[in-house]
């Protein structure tokens, strides 16, 4: 029974592959771990394998076609098998180019002369059609930059051709074709469609014009479906000088590109391996298991320096997947549509602690609790919100909701994510109460024995990682608020002080803020107060 064969995953953050060369055509023999094409992703030119013996009956992605992932590229089952009906099936469902059809149908014999007729014309001339590639997943044209080459000059596999301007940067064409640049069709500064013809390379002095015509009569699919086949015919013709030839003047039936980077990486001279696929093709098996021969340690002209050996390393790639719990599926959720929704904008500012340290030792000898310096910081935010209620608002999508009571949220870390505990009319509390509350809800929270309605009614957020030695950060605003302040570490820092360069306790201090609810001079002014309190803490202690 016929096998779909389908574009693989080759990368983790792959979309789609292009096919680099095909290297079987339709009605080749094929057998599992033979190389069947050569694919490029979105990170580097890949070999695909079979994995499935029989026959390739249709080819459904010509060369240089993008394909998605799981999208049909070919069909490989018993030689002679009717496989019409998968054939409709995949171009029913929108499978790749239209231009695999000749190949389909050139076993029928009720195939219509008219379509065929120019891949016939095009396969005895001894030139390929150079198409716009496909270079990111969104781009629908390109626009040729610059040419590397002109008409007339000598094109290598691999060589830098043009550069190519996508919808996401300018990138680098190289040639899959040995050859001369026989025809430019693009000039520079032009931009042409995906797979539409950009340039000829061939055979010097061959007449390019049917495939010119070819292309202008709407036609693109024509030589490139018959292309392929020219090429395939050739390679296993029973004389062995045509294929001795094809070898010599194609890089790339030589040695594959994965095969030729793990060499590079390696330090391998590809001409000491001995290739074992087909045609003597050396692949990624030849490079991964070749020894080379020892060499006699002579030191160079003029060196004195020991060679340096390093030892092999040995290691085994491990990983663990943890189940995504409730919780951390929640924050995803909240924090996913907070930054996505709500236009975030970020205001920094350095705030001296000198008075805040010399207030809190003297609070804390007294005290019942010990103060701490999120405490001082979740005071002195309540105060500045009574001066700024725009800070303390909401986005209600027709109207903005302005709260007149202070309900701040502290983020504290837990094993399993993060929680937003409330510390509820945080105005009206003293630092003392402010203290004992935090460690409360702290407790509960590690202990997991908080509750939603702890977590609910926040006006205003407050994240602090100065413990963790962190200097300064952003924070994503905890909806519906429409700030959140983020803390850093009190750092001593150079500053001028009358005159005079000093050491001093200086912290950072960055809010976010929603740009719809505040606007820059509200955020700053807010971060002023919040500033002038911190900076002189007797203010928020009446």
């Amino acid at each position: 029974m016929a096998e779909l064969i389908k574009m693989p995953k080759m990368s983790d953050t792959m979309t789609e592959g292009v096919i680099a060369a095909w290297h079987k055509k339709v009605g080749d023999k094929v057998k599992s771990g033979d190389l069947l094409a050569e694919v490029e992703t979105d990170k580097a030119t890949m070999e695909m394998e079979s994995y499935e013996d029989g026959t390739l009956l249709y080819i459904a992605a010509e060369a240089k076609s993008a394909v998605p992932i799981d999208g049909v590229i070919a069909v490989i089952g018993k030689d002679g098998e009717n496989i019409d009906s998968l054939i409709s099936q995949i171009k029913g469902g929108g499978a790749p180019a239209p231009a695999a059809t000749p190949a389909a149908e050139t076993p029928k014999s009720e195939a219509p002369a008219a379509a065929p007729a120019p891949a016939v014309d095009l396969s005895s001339i001894k030139a390929e059609a150079i198409l716009m590639p496909k270079m990111s997943d969104t781009m629908v044209e390109g626009t040729i930059v610059a040419w590397h080459k002109k008409v007339g000059d000598a094109v290598k596999s691999g060589e830098l051709l043009a550069e190519v301007a996508t919808d996401k940067a300018t990138m680098e064409m190289e040639s899959y074709e040995d050859g001369t640049l026989l025809h430019i069709e693009v000039k520079e500064g032009e931009a042409v469609k995906i797979d539409g013809l950009i340039a000829i390379i061939g055979q010097k002095g061959t007449d390019v014009t049917p495939i010119i015509n070819a292309y202008k009569n709407g036609k693109p699919s024509a030589a490139p479906a018959s292309e392929p086949k020219k090429e395939q015919v050739a390679a296993p013709a029973a004389a062995s000088a045509p294929a001795a030839h094809a070898s010599s003047s194609d890089d790339r039936a030589k040695i594959s590109p994965l095969a030729r980077k793990i060499a590079s990486d390696k330090g391998i001279d590809i001409k000491q391996v001995k290739g074992t696929g087909d045609h003597g093709r050396v692949i990624k098996r030849d490079v991964e298991n070749f020894k080379a021969a020892p060499a006699e340690a002579a030191p160079a002209k003029g060196s004195s320096a020991p060679a340096v050996s390093l030892p092999a390393v040995v290691g085994q790639e491990s990983f663990d997947e943890v189940p995504v719990s409730q919780m951390r599926k929640v924050i995803v959720k909240r924090l996913s549509e907070s930054l996505y929704t709500a236009p975030h904008f970020y205001l920094t500012m350095e705030i001296n602690m000198d008075k805040a340290i010399e207030a809190r030792n003297s609070i804390n000898e007294v005290a019942a609790a010990k103060v701490s310096f999120n405490d001082m910081v979740i005071r002195a935010s309540a105060a500045a919100l009574r001066k700024h209620p725009m800070v303390n608002a909401s986005w209600q999508g027709d109207k903005i909701r302005v709260n007149h009571h202070i309900h701040i949220g502290v983020a504290i870390a837990i094993e399993d994510g993060l929680v937003v505990p409330v510390v509820r009319f945080a105005d009206s509390k003293s630092l003392s109460h402010i203290s004992l509350e935090v460690k409360e809800l702290g407790g509960k929270a590690k202990s997991k024995k908080i509750q939603p309605a702890d977590m609910s009614g926040n006006t205003f957020t407050i994240s602090n990682l100065g413990m963790f030695g962190i200097d300064e950060f952003t924070s994503i605003i905890n909806s519906p608020d429409s700030c959140i302040l983020s803390v850093g570490g009190i750092k001593q820092t150079p500053i001028v002080k009358n005159g005079q360069i000093v050491v001093g306790n200086i912290m950072k201090v960055t809010l976010a803020c929603d740009h719809r609810v505040v606007d820059g001079a509200a955020g700053s002014a807010f971060l002023q107060t919040l500033k002038s309190y911190l900076e002189d803490p007797v203010r928020i202690l009446a």
